[in-house]
């Protein structure tokens, strides 16, 4: 799948070593609640936790970050074992099925900036792979318009226990069935490889 998403520039980023030990990366993608629950479904991944980045800590709570003039976007903090998924399979995850990467500061149904799309790397390494990553989506289009995903910086969050796990706690959640079990029906179809129950 990520050799398709990406055309023949895949095989530049797909060389790239794996780490011996777990990595960790944080991703924005519009409401963390379907961002965990894609990502608990995917194999390698050892924890996901749902949080705020890209503002500071005094504003990390879910009223504050309502308001949308905290600077912080719903984010996930995604932990996992790059000898059992990439960073490059995460990151097509993230992509393809995980959100929307062409919306600007929202994700249907939720609107504002604290829903947009960004990549918070944890290393240099992973900030340079992550750019050209999204060089590589914008040189050859595959999708219906073009990536706004922002490469930021900023610490990650957590957020209240309320949100942690919301989907696996709240599968009939109306919220959970319109917007995000489709997802995790995406990942099983276009990564039956990585999916996991």
């Amino acid at each position: 799948m990520i050799k398709s998403l990406l055309g023949a520039s895949a095989a530049v980023l797909l060389v790239l070593p794996n780490a011996a030990q777990a990595e960790t990366i944080v991703l924005a993608g519009g409401c963390f609640w379907g961002m965990e629950g894609v990502f608990e479904h995917v194999k390698g991944v050892s924890s996901v936790v749902s949080g705020y980045a890209g503002g500071g800590a005094g504003d990390a709570n879910y009223d504050a970050v309502s308001t949308e003039r905290t600077g912080h976007a719903e984010s996930v903090r995604i932990t996992f074992d790059p000898a059992q998924v990439s960073l490059a399979q995460v990151l097509s995850i993230y992509f393809v099925v995980a959100h929307d990467p062409t919306q600007l500061n929202r994700q249907t149904p939720d609107e504002g900036p604290s829903y947009r799309s960004a990549i918070f790397p944890q290393s240099a390494a992973q900030r340079t792979f992550s750019e050209a990553f999204i060089r590589s989506l914008n040189a050859k289009p595959r999708f219906r318009g073009r990536i706004v995903t922002r490469i930021e910086s900023g610490r990650f969050y957590p957020a209240e226990a309320f949100h942690q796990d919301f989907m696996r706690r709240n599968p009939s959640h109306p919220y959970i069935l319109r917007w995000d079990m489709p997802k995790l029906q995406k990942l099983k179809v276009n990564y039956p490889e990585l999916y996991r129950n």
